[in-house]
């Protein structure tokens, strides 16, 4: 019997899913290049890391890494040379929420020690995009987060939650610590692959008063648009990369 794989953890989800080529091309078949291999792309050749330091954030032997690596090189030099599209999506990996000793001076692990106590099986944490009171309409630019634990159809608590400046993917990386299982917001774009592949919830296309929102959901009367796309110039949808990853729910 063959090893199963080991997901791969993955820091920081793309921003941008899908490169087009400007010749007229766009419709060809496109390089699809997974969420592991863009991280090692990114920690390798974007923050300088070596393959070892690599292998330790991503959770794999070094041999993995190597593997990965020189898969998403290949990859990435079809894109270039052959002038093809490029699509980001799939792969063995699972979103890191600061869970790892690695993460370091990370603001997610400081997130992740905080809130990674029990809630109990009766609670959920709604997060909601924040600003002065209302749901803040652009997912990928949210300064703050205000989280409501709900027990029983009823708000028992609830904070607010600085981002510390993170963007687009990064931002489900940040939910993921603060222990969310639901997100309320107005647009969304690509980070709804990010979001699938954390296992939260997502009620977009919401506006008005963040508190009022919160309660309509933890009385399951939350009026929410399914099918919510962000027209806004920072962020990047792609239709049918939601979640799609080979790690399940044994990560």
């Amino acid at each position: 019997m063959s090893r199963p794989k080991k997901c791969r953890r993955v820091c920081h989800f793309p921003d941008t899913l899908e490169f087009a080529p400007a010749d007229g091309r766009s419709q060809a078949p496109p390089v699809v290049l997974t969420v592991d291999e863009y991280e090692t792309v990114r920690l390798i050749d974007r923050e300088g890391l070596s393959q070892e330091q690599c292998s330790r954030r991503m959770g794999v032997a070094r041999t993995t890494v190597q593997q990965i690596y020189a898969g998403a090189r290949e990859k990435l030099a079809r894109f270039l040379v052959d002038g093809l599209p490029l699509r980001i999506e799939g792969g063995d990996f699972r979103l890191c929420g600061g869970e790892g000793q690695e993460c370091g001076g990370c603001f997610k692990r400081r997130y992740h020690q905080q809130y990674a106590r029990a809630k109990g099986e009766h609670i959920m944490r709604i997060a909601v995009t924040y600003e002065d009171g209302q749901i803040f309409q652009h997912f990928g630019h949210t300064q703050q987060f205000k989280l409501y634990d709900v027990e029983e159809g009823k708000i028992v608590s609830s904070q607010v939650v600085d981002t510390n400046g993170s963007g687009h993917g990064a931002l489900a990386g940040v939910l993921g610590a603060l222990n969310a299982d639901a997100l309320i917001c107005g647009g969304i774009g690509g980070a709804q692959a990010a979001l699938a592949a954390a296992g939260i919830r997502l009620y977009g296309g919401v506006s008005g008063s963040a508190d009022q929102a919160a309660q309509a959901l933890a009385a399951g009367a939350l009026d929410y648009d399914p099918q919510v796309k962000c027209s806004h110039h920072g962020e990047h949808h792609h239709e049918g990369s939601c979640g799609h990853h080979g790690c399940g729910g044994g990560c």
